[in-house]
């Protein structure tokens, strides 16, 4: 008795046959049928029990039937009619072949009075076969003999497992065992593919108990109907669905081209590629002519049922011309979906014309495509080509609006991410534009800085910048505007060039952020309009730094603290009064200064940098700590570490800026500084003193210029300002800067002299001697400051 067979077998003969054609099992059945014993033909090739001797025809497809004529054991010969199935239930060896034929299928009928054959539904238009108690086939109608393929004549005595031989066989055995024993009414969903063409059918089976006239159970009656339309209708309802879900989850095209192929395969399609068409240029639009054969497309992404798609023939990113031949193009040219095959030599053409596809074809035994083209808001993006191979079954009328439907819904998330992706690019190039492209080399730092945008939300506000001011300090700013997207670009450049300019006057940090303040307030209105204010609203932080001093003097709006690195000390946050932030208007903003030694390296940033998800502030803070604590000399390295190791591997959710910033010391052998009488009579004493200072520092060729500007500046400081008056020069490699300085606060300012006059030329005549001049206001009164380029000495 096999497993899995719970009862007794013996009312059919059952032989499986291998590959090679050698009987591997017989059952009692066939020992009863023709008198061998499983020993002496087990192991044995079949062919022996045919009585002609005849070498046997191999089956053909997965079942056939036929009568024969075999030998008996005591040299009769016995005319049967055998069912064959190819073997396909569980643990079945390759090629093998179940063979059967029932023993009393043939006897008479059963009285008319017997419980099974007074059960009226043998007439009813579905499909009902009646089992007896034994679990064989006592009776069926014509609906299911035109299901089975097979007459009830020669059926009638066989399982349901050898009728068919599939594996949901046994399982329905299961079944029918239970309604058997319960008494229970049971129904069963199953998937059984009906002939040779692989095509599979949805069946729902209801089983009910036969009863006789005293209630017991003595068969099992099985009402099968075919559900395969709703079937298909909710896998393609299902299948939408998903793809509603599963495609468009990011705004990369890339990766919704691959959501697109993977939501097909293998629910649709055993292999599919995504070509889209290029924009004309970068950040153009795409195509909105009529297209033309042949098509360029590039290649977004493929699925297969086979690991690393070996089926692909264009590599993602790889750019491919598609002739008019090829379904692709046609596909794009006429605007809809072209099914080909190569049964009926539809690609015939395209295939002579590329050999490497047609080997590809031939190599996998692809047997049909579908080409339907990506269409989104009026404009083809490209094309998708759905392949099969594994599948029996050719694309179906249904399958070619399934793919439609699922394409379109994707066509529309890859024109997003299309349309997303330029407005990225333009807000990129905007920002881009309105930051440094290279930080000036000064004598007060050495700078190194990144900008990051946000890996989703795009591009923010986020801006940093370093300042040149007079008498060889520099001022460093960094600064966050809210939100993201062109607009806060746009306010962004509006803010940097209005710190540039309060940088220019000279303003303390406090009080250029006072201004900065209501410059945001100002734009807040006018963004909101109708009197009510808009959303704009910004951070920043500012600082200056004098090498001469080694003083850096800082102020923050609403923005994160900056953290230092003295030499040879550990990273530590600078204590500063966080000050509101910028658009609040009328809070008072606080300085603070803090004396730097010289090589203490100065990381300011934007919260993008610490805020993300997997870590509160204050880890991330420790983490920045960490990363500049590992100083390997180069500001460039160091701002690489800190991102490596502060941003997760997918990008930040905000956009990020970091600026790195090592203080230099200017020598005190490098700056001079005089007190001035107040006596004009000793102001040529003074120059005197001026050329020798300029001697001893090798810059003998800017004395004559140096002598005539600090001549005019000291002059008017001593005819103008009040006292006391100081003179400071100051010079490096390549500048030389004279520095007046008096307790007078009215500032100094070119005016054009008359003929007659005798005055008023000073200062045009220092601006026409220097680079660079100005004035800046201090605690004590004010600074008069010129800039005079030097000679390279060698």
């Amino acid at each position: 008795m096999r497993p899995g067979y719970p009862y007794d077998d013996a009312a059919t003969a059952r032989a499986v046959i291998d590959a090679t054609g050698t009987l591997v099992e017989w059952n009692d059945g066939a020992v009863k049928l023709l008198g061998h014993t499983a020993a002496e033909v087990v192991g044995r090739p079949a062919a022996e029990l045919l009585a002609d001797g005849s070498a046997p025809r191999r089956p053909e497809g997965i079942r056939e039937d036929g009568t024969l004529t075999l030998r008996h054991r005591d040299g009769s010969t016995v005319t049967v009619w055998l069912l064959a199935h190819h073997r396909g239930a569980e643990g079945a060896a390759p090629g093998q072949w179940l063979v059967v034929t029932p023993l009393d299928g043939d006897g008479p009928l059963p009285p008319e009075d017997d419980p099974l054959e007074r059960a009226q539904l043998l007439q009813a238009p579905c499909a009902v076969a009646i089992y007896d108690e034994r679990l064989r086939l006592r009776r069926m109608n014509s609906a299911m003999a035109e299901i089975l393929g097979l007459p009830e004549e020669r059926v009638r005595g066989l399982r349901v497992a050898e009728m068919s031989g599939r594996a949901q066989s046994l399982d329905i055995e299961q079944h029918l065992h239970r309604v058997l024993t319960t008494g229970q009414g049971h129904d069963v969903r199953t998937y059984l593919p009906i002939g040779d063409d692989g095509h599979v059918n949805a069946w729902l089976a209801r089983m009910a108990p036969i009863t006789d006239d005293t209630g017991r159970v003595c068969g099992v009656c099985v009402a099968a109907h075919d559900f395969t339309d709703q079937y298909l209708a909710q896998e393609r309802l299902q299948l939408v669905n998903e793809a509603s879900v599963r495609v468009g989850t990011t705004l990369d095209v890339a990766q919704t081209a691959q959501e697109l192929a993977d939501v097909c395969v293998p629910a649709l399609a055993d292999f599919v590629s995504i070509d889209l068409l290029d924009p004309p240029e970068a950040g153009g639009e795409p195509f909105t002519d009529r297209l033309t054969a042949p098509v360029s497309l590039r290649r977004a992404a493929h699925q297969s049922v086979n690991q690393g798609s070996p089926e692909a023939v264009a590599k993602p990113g790889q750019l491919d011309v598609y002739p008019t031949p090829s379904p692709q193009a046609d596909a794009m040219v006429a605007g809809h979906t072209i099914v080909a095959s190569t049964d009926t030599d539809d690609l015939a053409d395209w295939l002579s014309w590329d050999k490497v596809r047609l080997e590809r074809i031939q190599q996998y035994g692809i047997h049909s495509t579908m080409s339907v083209p990506i269409q989104a808001r009026g404009q083809t993006l490209g094309v998708a080509v759905l392949t099969r191979f594994r599948r029996a079954g050719r694309f179906t009328p249904d399958d070619v609006l399934l793919a439609e439907e699922i394409t379109a819904r994707a066509a529309v998330c890859i024109d997003n991410a299309r349309r997303y992706s330029r407005e990225r690019e333009t807000a990129l190039a905007l920002q881009r534009s309105l930051l440094p492209r290279s930080l000036p080399r000064t004598a007060a730092v050495e700078a190194a800085s990144r900008y990051l945008p946000a890996a989703r939300a795009g591009v923010g506000g986020d801006w940093f910048d370093v300042i040149p001011l007079s008498g060889m300090r520099v001022a460093m700013v960094v600064g966050d505007v809210i939100g993201h997207g062109i607009q806060a670009s746009a306010t962004m450049g509006r803010l940097r060039t209005a710190v540039r300019t309060l940088a220019d006057i000279d303003l303390a940090p406090d009080e250029l952020l006072t201004h900065l303040d209501d410059l945001v307030a100002r734009l807040s209105a006018e963004a909101g309009g109708n009197g009510n204010p808009g959303e704009v609203g910004a951070t920043c932080l500012y600082a200056v730094y004098d090498p001469v001093s080694r003083c850096c003097t800082l102020a923050r709006a609403g923005h994160p603290a900056p953290v230092m690195l003295a030499p040879g000390g550990t990273p530590e946050e600078i204590d500063l009064p966080p000050g509101p932030p910028l658009g609040l208007g009328g809070l008072p903003f606080e300085c603070a200064e803090v004396e730097l030694p010289e090589g203490t390296v100065l990381s300011l940033y934007t919260d993008g940098l610490i805020e993300t998800r997997e870590r509160d502030v204050d880890a991330s803070h420790a983490l920045l700590c960490e990363a500049l604590a590992a100083d390997s000399g180069s500001l460039d390295e160091t701002c690489d570490r800190v991102l490596h190791q502060l941003l997760p591997p997918g990008g930040a959710l905000d956009d990020v800026a970091l600026l790195l910033a090592r203080t230099l010391g200017l020598p005190a052998s490098q700056v001079a500084t005089w007190d001035i009488p107040s006596d004009p009579a000793l102001v040529s004493p003074v120059r005197k003193q001026v050329v020798d200072q300029l001697t001893r520092w090798g810059q003998s060729d800017a004395a004559f210029t140096a002598e005539l500007v600090v001549s005019e500046l000291v002059t008017n400081a001593l005819r103008y300002g009040a006292h006391p008056v100081r003179l400071r020069l100051i010079h490096d490699a390549n500048t030389l800067i004279c520095e007046v300085s008096d307790t007078n606060h009215t500032a100094p300012h070119l005016r054009r002299a008359k003929t007659w006059d005798e005055g008023g030329r000073g200062l045009l005549l220092v601006a026409q001697l220097t680079d660079r001049w100005g004035s800046r206001h201090t605690e004590e009164g004010k600074t008069i400051w010129a800039e005079i380029p030097l000679l390279d000495e060698g």
